[in-house]
């Protein structure tokens, strides 16, 4: 092979590793920015890459959070994937952001209704809160923060281990649960 072979090569190498370089960045800067779980198609359509990429990316971004042993990590849960900050710090991030801006308004009143009443009907909660609250419930289960268990016609609800660390509450402090929820 030529010197000019060798070089081409070479070069071709280092294009290729800065445009990963560059794309992990912006993976990781639309987790930065979005605050709240994306799936893949909500990271296709942001990022316009490919799926294989995106998630190759995404475990390098998690593996690299890892090492660094960093107060953010990236979570995955389901298909969807969040950069976020490590449990022992959430109760700064609660402090400074006011709440959670993951949840809109109206998911949150279901949650801390929830929270509140735990075990509850999915039933009542619809009621309740009306039809929305089917997808409030949905987007719960799907993050694993309400546990649902099939009653009859209906779903009872109560909450998930996930839904105590994700809050950074204690499982018998209920008011203190509900006051952090609805604190956005």
């Amino acid at each position: 092979m030529t010197e000019k072979g060798i070089v081409s090569s070479k070069t071709q190498k280092e294009i290729d590793e800065a445009k990963e370089k560059e794309s992990m960045r912006m993976i990781e800067s639309i987790l930065f920015v979005s605050g709240k779980f994306l799936d893949m198609k909500d990271l296709i359509s942001l990022s316009d890459m490919n799926p294989i990429i995106i998630r190759d990316l995404l475990e390098q971004l998690r593996e690299s959070y890892e090492g660094r042993e960093s107060a953010l990590h990236i979570i995955e849960k389901n298909g969807m994937w969040k950069m976020d900050v490590r449990p022992e710090f959430s109760h700064l991030s609660t402090k400074l952001a006011g709440g959670s801006s993951e949840f809109t308004r109206a998911e949150q009143e279901t949650l801390a209704i929830i929270a509140y009443k735990h075990p509850i009907k999915q039933s009542v909660i619809v009621k309740i809160r009306g039809n929305k609250a089917y997808d409030h419930i949905k987007k719960f289960s799907d993050l694993d923060l309400v546990k649902k268990k099939k009653q009859g016609h209906t779903y009872e609800l109560s909450l998930s281990q996930e839904f105590y660390d994700y809050f950074g509450v204690q499982e018998t402090g209920q008011e203190k649960t509900i006051e952090k929820i609805g604190a956005g």
